[in-house]
């Protein structure tokens, strides 16, 4: 199974130290050049950034649709988002872990099958890797920033059963 995901599913789970659901979920996550640089490339420490060198279920892959990119560039997508998106085309991906709503628009008109945080949330529990989905999405908020509107909230922890 080919799983890529772009930046913020890594830094929220990492922030909160649950970044290994990742790895039991999917056993193994493709991320291009532009996310492992934004995990890496800064001189603050950026949640993830030591995970992404060292652990060996996250894999640096580079892109070589650079037309894609840019016509994604031109749709105000970041970098990170720009080669999520265009290396899940090129790999056939199963799934492309993403947040940003304008990202996640522009993955589904093209066609990938999306997922995000909250949905590997759902997935986790689903699959009894977690106990409850409200504490882990609760510290999100808290820890991470994770940002929610609360009708989303209460459908996702009705979905759940919590």
């Amino acid at each position: 199974m080919i799983i890529v995901s772009d930046t913020s599913p890594i830094t929220s789970l990492a922030a909160i130290g649950q970044l290994d659901l990742l790895r039991q979920l999917y056993s193994k996550i493709l991320i291009p050049e532009a996310v492992y640089q934004e995990l890496t490339g800064t001189a603050t420490l950026v949640p993830g950034s030591s995970e992404v060198k060292t652990l060996e279920w996250i894999e640096v892959r580079q892109v070589t649709n650079r037309p894609l990119i840019v016509t994604l560039l031109e749709q105000q997508l970041d970098e990170g988002e720009c080669e999520a998106i265009a290396l899940a085309i090129e790999l056939n991906a199963e799934l492309l872990l993403i947040d940003e709503r304008r990202g996640r628009a522009e993955a589904d008109r093209l066609g990938l099958r999306i997922i995000g945080l909250l949905g590997v949330l759902v997935e986790a529990k689903q699959k009894g890797l977690i106990l409850a989905v409200k504490p882990v999405l609760d510290n999100l908020i808290a820890t991470a920033q994770f940002r929610v509107a609360d009708a989303l909230y209460a459908r996702i922890l009705n979905t759940v059963g919590e």
